[in-house]
């Protein structure tokens, strides 16, 4: 990586101990030279004179809405004393769009990244517009770590490379959730974090949550795994109408529970509307992640600089170990949440014990417990793909010389895709993309299955397990419970970034994989491998 000089982002998280507070700018639709947009500039640079904040995140269409690109206000901030993080999401870009915008990025010297997989379209002009997700967080990461490496481009005409471009010097990082209620929805957002952190991320930002037991447990798993990590933790600041909007699930993946809505609508009922108590509440979260070891706050909420001062003031009122019983308050878990550790002696903090119910589950019993329960159809696709599927096996091996044969006859071709589609169709809703990540999840099929085809894990959204937009299982909460029987759950995610093939659409998958025309086709190892 390209990082001989680093940035002033870099050089703050990975060279000292200062604790990081950023704010989360919130771009706006319309002409850049408005006032609701000059407001958010003039704003940032009035932070950056007081000294007080560090940093700023510049959204991109946040909550899947149109707005200005980040980088035109990032553009106004470049220089000063903020650093400025620009977020960069997937859902409006195909890959052509995303490298094309990244150069620009860097080429203006916008070099802090938050790569993000992105919310689901809501709205748009005359409607809403229909998501792209040709790639996800984890592809753009590995599309900067190549760039970052110098972009290796094949020359015109020729199957040659040719030399390859300039590097440049992206500091990208990545945002995960750990306010999950289910056992698989948690776990695949740990083994997705290790999977971006391998692929090239230098820090992560959590998403919105108030169960600080869980913040504790993602450090402690970020340690337990000997990951040099920077977190961040997000603190948005709350308010009545936000937490009703939270508890109806209004922002995917922001759980806000019964309780802390009540409490919510509680305090608002005060004279001043329960300012003073939100105020409160967002310098104790700031406590909390400086007391845990966090190397920043991500504050969001749209506040004003007043409102963001009394806050930080507060929050450098409180004594060293204040945050303590902060933790204990600041504890709203979802019903029945799961967690990955055993909680410690504060009911806020975890312990660096792993819980005995989920080291429970993966014994031999409990395993084949698991393996008896699964369908008839998952295991003979098991055992079809070992058959037939698996390089080095007899049926590959067979598999490769009919397609060969088939693939000189136009007519042998085609009735072969329509006997492969005659079985997936039905057994899969296969959607004939032609490069198939059916053996990648579990057989589950992201085409028909994910509103934003996410072939490299889970995104942030799910509720309780639900799709953000379907109503149904995520399927890599599904993958995950169809995999822990056979010991495979991590496996899923250990292995070569995806990247689908848009070419092979209506193609059939069963001879691109034989004849090595798919994503399998790059035997290139896992990242960090």
């Amino acid at each position: 990586m390209n990082n001989d000089t680093g940035t002033a982002l870099q050089l703050r998280l990975e060279k000292t101990d200062q604790f990081l507070i950023a704010v989360e700018l919130e771009t706006t639709r319309g002409l850049a030279m408005e006032e609701r947009a000059r407001s958010v500039v003039a704003m940032a640079r009035q932070m950056a004179s007081e000294g007080r904040v560090h940093t700023v995140f510049i959204t991109d269409n946040p909550g899947g809405n149109p707005h200005i690109r980040p980088e035109t206000l990032g553009q106004d901030l470049l220089g000063g004393a903020l650093d400025v993080v620009v977020n960069v999401s997937c859902k409006d870009y195909n890959r052509n769009g995303l490298e094309s915008r990244l150069w620009a990025l860097a080429s203006s010297g916008l070099t802090n990244i938050l790569a993000l997989s992105g919310d689901y379209p809501v709205q748009g002009f005359a409607g809403p517009a229909a998501p792209v997700f040709d790639t996800d967080s984890v592809g753009l990461l590995e599309m900067i770590r190549q760039m970052n490496q110098g972009l290796q481009v094949s020359a015109s005409h020729s199957r040659k490379p040719a030399a390859p471009l300039q590097p440049a010097n992206f500091y990208p990082g990545v945002a995960v959730n750990p306010f999950k209620k289910l056992e698989g929805e948690l776990m695949t957002q740990y083994f997705k974090l290790d999977l971006k952190i391998r692929t090239g991320a230098r820090f992560a930002v959590t998403q919105i949550g108030f169960d600080s037991r869980k913040l504790d447990e993602l450090r402690r798993y970020v340690q337990m795994s000997r990951i040099a990590l920077p977190l961040m933790g997000s603190v948005f600041i709350l308010s009545a109408p936000a937490a009703g909007f939270f508890n109806r699930w209004g922002i995917p993946g922001v759980a806000v529970t019964d309780e802390l809505r009540d409490i919510a609508r509680t305090q608002a009922k005060a004279k001043d509307r329960g300012r003073a108590f939100f105020e409160e509440l967002a310098a104790k979260q700031i406590a909390i992640l400086r007391g845990m070891g966090y190397r920043g706050a991500y504050i969001s909420g749209r506040p004003r600089l007043s409102r963001l001062n009394r806050i930080l003031e507060l929050e450098n009122s409180f004594g060293n170990n204040d945050w303590k019983d902060f933790a204990g308050e600041i504890s709203f878990p979802q019903p029945d949440e799961f967690y990955y550790l055993e909680q410690g002696d504060n009911r806020g903090l975890s312990s660096d014990r792993v819980s005995k119910t989920y080291e429970a589950s993966k014994s031999r019993a409990a395993r084949m417990k698991g393996r008896i329960a699964q369908s008839p159809a998952y295991f003979l696709g098991r055992l079809f793909h070992a058959a037939a599927f698996e390089k080095g096996s007899a049926g590959f091996a067979a598999g490769r010389a009919a397609y060969s044969l088939a693939d000189k006859s136009r007519a042998v071709s085609g009735l072969a895709h329509a006997v492969e589609q005659m079985a997936k169709v039905p057994l899969y809703g296969c959607r004939d993309c032609g490069d198939c990540s059916l053996p990648d999840i579990a057989y589950l099929c992201p085409e028909s299955q994910c509103v934003k085809n996410q072939r490299n894990g889970p995104c942030g959204g799910t509720r309780a397990g639900k799709c953000e937009v379907l109503d149904k299982d995520c399927i890599w909460l599904r993958a995950y419970d169809r995999l822990k029987p056979h010991g495979e759950e991590r496996n899923m995610l250990e292995r070569p970034i995806v990247f689908r093939n848009s070419a092979l659409r209506g193609t059939s998958a069963w001879a691109n994989t034989f004849l090595g025309r798919d994503h399998r086709a790059d035997e290139s190892p896992s990242p960090g491998k």
